[in-house]
């Protein structure tokens, strides 16, 4: 059964996206990195949650935009939102139950990854118990705002179990199993 992996690419400080969702801060960093290559191969079905589905894209502008990994991944992806749009999107599939959008992305994707995206849908799997893995591409810079890799009001204590730490010249990668899983 596929796996869900949290991967996501974060400042020093903890931001995901800068202020009000901003991701052009993540433009310069933009470039060769071979466990992104290997990643891209691994992942079966992308499911995204609905703000980062309508967010920033750090690939504006260019040929890339709008496209999973600047372009580099195709395959089934599912949208996790309560407001679909009125017209079908093709290559995308709109859900509004989370145990709904995990089963069809688990199916799509066979014995490969199911990559999420998204703060809050990355914390609801957590919270589901339906999160396996979390892959962070930390990158030499520091925002001072925005949003945070994990939030839980409140707070809460998930223990991380690490897998893998390895670099690249422009990130520092740590990989993790949620414990237990």
């Amino acid at each position: 059964m596929a796996k869900l992996l949290y991967s996501v690419t974060m400042s020093l400080d903890g931001f995901i996206a800068g202020p009000g969702g901003d991701m052009s801060w993540l433009t310069p960093y933009l470039g060769p990195d071979p466990l992104v290559d290997d990643l891209i191969t691994r992942v079966g079905a992308i499911l995204v949650g609905g703000r980062t589905f309508r967010g920033d894209d750090p690939h504006a502008g260019t040929e890339a935009e709008g496209k999973v990994f600047g372009g580099g991944w195709k395959g089934p992806q599912f949208v996790l939102t309560r407001n679909a749009p009125p017209t079908p999107v093709p290559g995308l599939t709109f859900v509004a139950d989370l145990g709904d959008a995990i089963a069809a992305a688990r199916t799509a994707a066979g014995d490969r990854y199911v990559n999420v995206l998204g703060a809050e849908t990355a914390r609801s799997c957590l919270e589901a118990g339906e999160l396996d893995e979390v892959l962070t591409f930390i990158l030499p810079v520091l925002l001072g705002d925005g949003v945070r890799l994990f939030e839980h009001p409140g707070g809460t204590h998930v223990r991380l179990e690490r897998i893998d730490m390895s670099s690249a010249p422009l990130a520092t990668h740590l990989w993790f199993r949620v414990a237990g899983r």
